[in-house]
């Protein structure tokens, strides 16, 4: 998975009045979680923008002025309601030999059958929750609709891989193709066709 680096610093303070001050200066107050305690730093809120307005997943580096260096992923973040700026991030850090869980982003591949024919592709799952080391972790999940006839669903059993497991039932559906209207209808290739007797009979 590709990785993000923000550069930081340590927070001497982190009282009320002090985050506001450095919000005030364009900087965002972060938490990183999951070590031995927690780290309480800021970042600019320029920073984020490759890593808060992507659909891509991404995973961080965290280098702090003092020197220091976490590998983690966002965890949380937390917008002004009017303004839309960062108030708050939080991270979680990192281990090789650890498990963590992270929503990865879907990318649709093929032509389905269905779509073809009429019917309506409806992604019921744009993100997927898996679970793995981070060295596992995929940039995205390849979803393949080719098969997809109109009525098909797409389970998530289908994009099992060993690499890494899904935080979902196994009968939840990525997606499905929906008859339209405009739809026609469309040939089934196992079913047995009209024989002549039954035709001339018509």
């Amino acid at each position: 998975m590709k990785s993000i680096t923000i550069n930081g610093s340590l927070r001497e303070s982190v009282g009320k009045k002090a985050t506001k001050a450095l919000r005030n200066a364009g900087q965002v107050p972060c938490v990183l979680y999951g070590g031995d305690k927690p780290v309480h730093f800021t970042a600019e809120e320029l920073a984020f923008s490759k890593l808060v307005y992507t659909p891509n997943a991404h995973t961080v580096v965290i280098t702090l002025a003092s020197g220091e260096s976490f590998n983690a992923i966002m965890q949380d973040i937390q917008f002004h309601p009017v303004t839309d700026n960062i108030l708050h991030v939080d991270f979680y850090q990192l281990f090789d030999d650890k498990e963590i869980s992270m929503d990865i982003p879907v990318t649709f591949i093929g032509n389905s059958r269905g779509v073809k024919n009429g019917g309506v592709l409806r992604k019921n799952k744009r993100s997927l929750r898996v679970k793995a080391l981070p060295a596992n972790l995929p940039d995205f999940i390849e979803a393949d609709i080719t098969p997809l006839k109109i009525g098909g669903k797409l389970y998530i059993t289908t994009l099992e891989n060993e690499a890494y497991k899904f935080m979902h039932p196994d009968n939840t559906v990525v997606c499905q193709v929906r008859r339209s209207r405009a739809a026609i209808i469309e040939d089934d290739e196992d079913e047995d066709e009209a024989t002549p007797e039954a035709a001339t009979e018509a």
